[in-house]
């Protein structure tokens, strides 16, 4: 079966201002489908696990693959297509521009890819949108919306590109516990009904119990 995603041996050095081993012998796989989520104490190397994951940090030992192929060690440029075209990323900050549209902010990033037609991309951007609920939102702008919505919003942003992979970093940090239980929903039904890989970083341990499995960090190192 294809690895979604997968590493072997990540270490993460800090170098100032003073040498600090902050991600060490880091080893795992996520497979398609699977609703992984990871925790621990602040401080532990998530967040900084994560954005290696991502492909944003590149100065680390190991080796990284995604959809089964090495990643590591390949230039800017290369990676900033791989990140557009299989990776959907949710923060716990909607990054939203405030002053376009609902539909226009879903479709930055098809834009930024640049594989579809305007009108494609609208219509994608559509399609997200309505298998979230929120299609009436469409031409509000972003700043008039609820915290709740904007979140949605921005799992649709994630979701454009149609990815092989969603990250989040504390997605449901910002949100009550009506909107924390929908975001969880709407993962699990991208998890089960369409095959999407998710994996969350989180401090949210009801939600964290709920996902397929959860990796436990402590001081750098995955404990379980």
């Amino acid at each position: 079966m294809k690895t979604v995603l997968e590493t072997k041996n990540i270490n993460k050095y800090f170098k100032k201002p003073v040498l600090f081993h902050v991600l060490r012998d880091i080893s795992f796989k996520v497979n398609p489908g699977e609703f992984v989520s990871i925790m621990g104490k602040s401080g532990c190397g998530k967040s900084t696990l994560l954005y290696i994951l991502s492909t944003m940090d590149t100065d680390y030992e190991g080796e990284l693959y995604l959809n089964d192929k090495l990643i590591t060690g390949l230039d800017k440029d290369e990676l900033s297509r791989i990140r557009s075209e299989f990776i959907g990323f949710v923060f716990q900050f909607h990054y939203l521009l405030g002053e376009f549209s609902v539909l226009e902010n879903v479709m930055l990033p098809a834009k930024k890819l640049g594989r579809k037609s305007p009108e494609e991309i609208e219509y994608s951007a559509m399609e997200k949108l309505r298998m979230l609920g929120i299609e009436k939102l469409a031409l509000k702008r972003a700043s008039r919306i609820s915290g709740g919505e904007k979140q949605r919003v921005a799992i649709a942003r994630s979701l454009i590109n149609d990815p092989i992979i969603i990250m989040g970093d504390e997605p449901t940090g910002n949100l009550d516990s009506f909107n924390s239980k929908l975001v969880f929903d709407i993962f699990q039904g991208l998890s089960k009904e369409q095959g999407l890989s998710l994996l969350v970083v989180t401090h949210d341990e009801d939600f964290a119990a709920k996902t397929d499995r959860i990796i436990e960090m402590g001081d750098g190192m995955i404990l379980k």
